[in-house]
């Protein structure tokens, strides 16, 4: 099927109008300006005025109101990553918002909101089919082949569906609308066909990133009372066969933060202060229950280190899982920096052997046949468990695992097909293991930007196999970069996050958060570090006269007391000069009084009984409390 073709027109003054030639007659969508009102019906008139005046567009991402307009944003470009079963998928490049309101934007806190929401999307790896669910796996896909694609979606993975709030709401009462949501998924996806012992196929891995409990890597961690946990991401690999009937294989893993109630605070050091907060009993069997009605069993791996800073949250899992007490809740904990120590990698295979023992090797893969007579497919086997792994990012040491776990299975499949020999080994196909290796290792990559601000570290041993001092070096540049990102930088990262996934709404925030309510004494001091370091260099490089010797040294002396004192204050107030989120409080406090930019003083990291995980950071601006 070709994809449809909306065609804005900015003709008239009082609506932007999108048409779908692919109907017959077409369908017009109308939005007003500038109340944003929505209605749908068909084109029984000249279509051509449409296409006269306007671009053609592969799809609408949604209609978002900010704090004093609406806007519809608008995919302008899109490239072809590949084919699924005879189904195009896309990865949106280029977008434009189209603002409802006429006349020049004067408000600055209105233009910061867009700036978030334009660097979200423009650095978020989005991806879309018109006429493939992207949402779910093959094996969720069976008997949901009916209804329009959105209805369908996986609400998880459904990232715009708070864009197209307004347009899903408008399709309850005319449903043409529908053709107008297009689901989109955050992650990555790689689609190739190939050939394994020159048996062609396509080789396929999609990731796609919950919108429930996303944000930052420091920002968001742990659960939260509705059992969605941070940084979960389903990874699906995909083999179909080039052959008649078109056989279909698919194996799904998860990652998703250690299911307690824990943080990582800020504070400008290199490892920030870990908190736990409760063991989060209840809503980590809510967590489990819902991914044992998706998934079946699930196979815990826990790869934290389990000496120093990470035990505390090693064992806060424990705990929680025997509370649990639940055998389709299977726990395995592996020591991956001692097993693998000496940059020993491949020791990931004893991991395997021990999920061997303890049964994840039953838990398949999903099967299926495509009937060309019937167009259906038919399933042959299902998936019927998952392994769910995690370290404290579920980023670096996750990726290793993951990727070693896909090799493994693809084996078992690849000899199951009859595509490699009994007793052969897929890595012999050296073209294809390059393939499969680079792919695992993008994927690494996409993830690990998405949470951390950098591309993962370990990538090199994804990618040849082996160790590398040159992947080493990478590991601590990209480390020093996410230290950076994560303390100055991640702070409007995850305010993007919440703002287009709908966790903040601007229009129903009366006092603009974007101010710094710091004391002057806490905003001053940066600016004199950088003056002392300019006084200094301008000291030492400069031309002087020769009997100036004793009063420079007096001068750069007193500008080093300035820095060295700037510097000592930075370090002992470290989180007043985190770059915190401003829009969504975050669900912890620090344990003692800081200052944050968006609210004033904050005190306390204290969660009350009652709230737990829901509280909100209450702030102090000149010493009286003011609820965000």
């Amino acid at each position: 099927m070709s994809a449809p073709l909306y065609v804005s027109s900015y003709t008239s003054p009082t609506e932007i109008q999108f048409i779908n030639n692919l109907t017959s007659p077409p369908t017009v969508l109308h939005i007003s300006k500038p109340t944003g009102e929505i209605t749908v019906a068909k084109n029984e008139g000249d279509s051509d005025q449409y296409a006269t005046f306007g671009q053609s567009v592969p799809g609408i991402l949604g209609i978002m109101r900010l704090r004093i307009g609406k806007y519809v944003i608008v995919i302008t470009k899109s490239e072809k990553v590949g084919l699924i079963k005879g189904h195009v998928v896309y990865k949106m490049t280029d977008f434009e918002f189209i603002s409802l309101r006429d006349g020049a934007m004067r408000d600055k806190d209105e233009l910061t909101y867009l700036s978030l929401l334009k660097q979200h999307i423009k650095t978020g790896p989005m991806y879309f089919s018109y006429t493939w669910d992207l949402t779910n796996s093959m094996q969720r896909q069976r008997g949901r082949q009916d209804g329009s694609i959105w209805k369908r979606a996986d609400e998880r993975f459904f990232w715009n569906r708070f864009a197209q709030s307004e347009l899903i709401e408008y399709s309850k009462t005319n449903s043409d609308a529908d053709q107008f949501i297009l689901p989109v998924i955050f992650g990555y996806v790689n689609l190739t066909k190939t050939s394994i012992n020159n048996v062609p196929l396509t080789f396929g891995l999609i990731s796609r990133r919950s919108r429930f409990r996303a944000g930052t890597r420091y920002f968001s961690r742990g659960i939260d009372q509705q059992g969605n946990v941070s940084n979960f991401n389903e990874t699906e690999q995909l083999i179909v066969l080039e052959t008649q009937g078109q056989e279909t294989y698919s194996f799904v893993q998860t990652r998703g933060s250690v299911p307690v109630y824990w943080a990582e605070i800020n504070n400008l050091r290199y490892k920030p202060k870990l908190r736990i907060f409760d063991t989060a009993f209840e809503t980590a069997r809510v967590h489990f229950d819902q991914q044992k009605s998706i998934y079946g069993t699930n196979y815990c791996v826990n790869l934290v280190n389990q000496k120093g800073h990470e035990l505390p949250v090693k064992s806060a899992y424990e705990t929680t899982i025997k509370l649990l007490n639940d055998p389709e809740v299977i726990y395995l904990y592996f020591d991956f920096h001692h097993e693998c120590r000496g940059m020993k990698w491949h020791r990931v295979q004893v991991l395997i052997d021990r999920l061997v023992e303890i049964g994840a090797d039953k838990m398949d893969w999903f099967q299926s046949v495509d009937d060309p007579e019937k167009l259906v497919s038919v399933p042959k086997k299902l998936q019927n468990g998952i392994v769910r792994t995690n370290c404290m990012d579920c980023l670096d040491r996750t990726n290793v695992v993951q990727s070693m776990l896909a090799g493994w299975t693809l084996q078992k499949i690849l000899v199951d097909a009859k595509v490699t020999p009994f007793g052969g080994r897929w890595e012999d196909d050296a073209e294809f293991e390059l393939l499969f290796r680079n792919v695992w290792a993008d994927n690494a990559d996409a993830i690990s930007n998405a949470y951390s601000g950098t591309g993962a570290l370990k990538t090199d041993f994804t990618r040849t196999g082996k160790r590398t001092k040159k992947g080493a070096l990478n590991d601590l540049a990209n480390s020093v970069e996410r230290y950076a990102r994560n303390n100055f930088f991640d702070g409007p990262r995850q305010d993007a996050y919440d703002l287009f996934l709908g966790n903040h709404h601007p229009d129903e925030v009366s006092d603009p958060p974007f101010r710094d309510h710091r004391p002057l004494l806490i905003q001053s001091m940066p600016f004199i570090s950088y003056g002392a370091v300019l006084m200094i260099g301008a000291a030492l490089f400069l031309p002087r006269a020769n009997d100036a010797k004793l009063s420079i040294r007096l001068f750069i002396g007193i500008w080093l007391v300035f820095l060295g004192y700037s510097l000592y204050f930075i370090s002992m107030h470290g989180l007043a000069y985190v770059n915190w989120p401003r829009l969504v409080p975050l669900d912890y406090v620090s344990e003692q009084e800081v200052v944050h930019p968006g609210t004033g003083t904050i005190k306390g990291w204290v969660m009350s009984e009652k709230s737990k995980i829901e509280s909100k950071i209450r702030g102090l601006e000149e010493g009286k409390k003011r609820t965000e």
